[in-house]
């Protein structure tokens, strides 16, 4: 199996320390390093592009064109709603 080795240069972030403790809970609660996580999240915000039924549907919500109303009165009006 061939590994392919990617550039990564090494940085440093001031983070508030109550950001800091809860990215280091979530990395541990996915069994991974505080670095991977970090890195992972930061990838997820800048490459995650939409794509055209979900902007559509975006657009839609922004403008509250044919938006259906649910009932949430109990749990089985919220089911029959949906139908």
């Amino acid at each position: 199996m061939d590994t392919i080795a990617l550039d990564r240069k090494q940085t440093a972030f001031r983070l508030r320390k109550d950001l800091l403790e809860r990215l280091k809970i979530e990395a541990r609660k996915e069994n991974r390093s505080l670095n991977n996580y970090v890195e992972s999240v930061l990838m997820d915000v800048v490459y995650r592009t939409p794509n055209e039924e979900t902007l559509a549907a975006m657009k839609e919500a922004k403008e509250n064109q044919n938006l259906e109303k649910l009932n949430l009165g109990t749990f089985e009006d919220f089911m029959k709603s949906l139908e």
